[in-house]
């Protein structure tokens, strides 16, 4: 998990339970948690209209499942939705999910993910998964965040999910889907950093 001040990290922890991510965003007055991981499961017979939507601008994700077919997956192929899950429902009270397309003010959680942010940020339609980690420092870098801390794929993700939230804090990111499926929210540019006052 990694908490933002504008550019400025202020934690970077890589374990944590979900009551710990939540402690350390309250100790921090964290106004908005960008989460890796979907929001909704998929209705049976009916995939999610932000992945589609995603779909349609060529960016690729995951197809979400119903939970049923997470939870019987015999791969665990998606454990890491059902982690994802778990943070989304020990956040609710404090930071109920953000389930309309325009940030409000309040606490809130919503799902994002770093490849859609790469995409978006960088103006392509395709980002290479094989120099994946090079282009999210640059992007880091470009935005004014210095990524010489972050010493994993996965540090490097969750800062890319923290700016987004200061971006959809300060009015600057765009959504895809729809309430009953869930919103997947994005930055809209890089073109404005995030509001170095406002704490994301």
């Amino acid at each position: 998990m990694v908490i933002l001040r504008g550019t400025s990290i202020l934690s970077n922890v890589r374990r944590m339970t979900p009551a710990e991510m939540l402690r350390e965003c309250l100790k921090f007055d964290v106004k908005a948690v960008g989460i890796d991981a979907p929001c909704r499961w998929a209705e049976a017979g009916s995939g999610r209209l932000a992945e589609r939507e995603l779909a349609r601008q060529h960016i690729h994700c995951f197809a979400t499942p119903t939970q049923e077919q997470a939870k019987s997956s015999p791969s665990g192929f998606y454990d890491w939705m059902l982690c994802g899950e778990l943070v989304y429902h020990a956040f609710a009270a404090a930071y109920p999910l953000l389930n309309d397309r325009e940030y409000e003010g309040n606490r809130v959680t919503f799902e994002t993910f770093p490849h859609a942010i790469a995409c978006s940020v960088l103006g392509r339609e395709t980002v290479s998964a094989k120099r994946k980690l090079v282009e999210r420092r640059k992007l880091l870098e470009t935005v004014g965040i210095n990524p010489l801390p972050l010493r994993s794929i996965d540090s490097i993700d969750a800062a890319l999910c923290a700016w987004t939230a200061g971006r959809l804090v300060a009015g600057h990111a765009r959504s895809y889907g729809d309430a009953a499926g869930g919103y997947i929210h994005v930055p809209d540019s890089a073109g404005q950093r995030c509001n170095p006052n406002r704490l994301a």
